[in-house]
């Protein structure tokens, strides 16, 4: 039986940030989810983090969210500092493999979906490595709006297109920083 005391919780909360309000989830020791407002594409990120990590859902702050809101706000006004927020993403192997890729796309450049596939070792696997982009938990630290179509078109991003246009616009203003320490 598992103590109440040491027994895994999501403490979930939303930070505001120029692109909307943004929902993020904690287990207090990393990140879990960090999601755009879209109430059903949060909903069913935390259902999934819940059922997998048998964890109840709470809302409030610990700091792991704090630490998070700090480089948010450092990351959206230009004065970027590595991200150090710790991520603990749950997927399956091949989503994790996809999204560890993402996170070595460096700022201010572009993948397509094609070079993400070759990348990992499965260049067939375009159209897989395009679901796992869209499922991924932790927008803008696993930065999935760095992948494009090969001709350069935007593609698809679960935060909306103008968001994913902004968020490259911003980058490549910062792309002589390094963000992830």
């Amino acid at each position: 039986m598992t103590d109440v005391l040491t027994a895994p919780r999501l403490v979930t909360a939303t930070i505001a940030t120029p692109l909307g309000v943004v929902h993020v989830a904690s287990d207090g020791e990393a990140l879990r989810m960090l999601e755009f407002d879209d109430e059903q594409r949060r909903t069913r990120q935390l259902s999934r983090l819940a059922k997998r990590l048998h964890a109840p859902i709470s809302s409030g702050t610990d700091p792991v969210i704090q630490n998070l809101e700090a480089e948010l706000t450092a990351y959206f006004s230009g004065v970027a500092a590595p991200f150090a927020t710790r991520c603990e993403l749950t997927g399956t192997p091949f989503q994790l493999r996809v999204w560890r890729q993402l996170r070595r796309i460096p700022i201010g450049q572009t993948r397509s979906y094609a070079a993400i596939a070759a990348a990992i070792g499965q260049p067939q696997a375009v159209r897989a490595v395009g679901a796992a982009n869209g499922a991924n938990p932790i927008s803008i630290l696993v930065p999935c709006h760095r992948v494009i179509n090969t001709g350069g078109a935007l593609g698809g991003y679960g935060g909306g297109l103008e968001r994913k246009r902004w968020l490259l616009e911003h980058e490549r203003g910062l792309s002589q920083q390094t963000l992830f320490a």
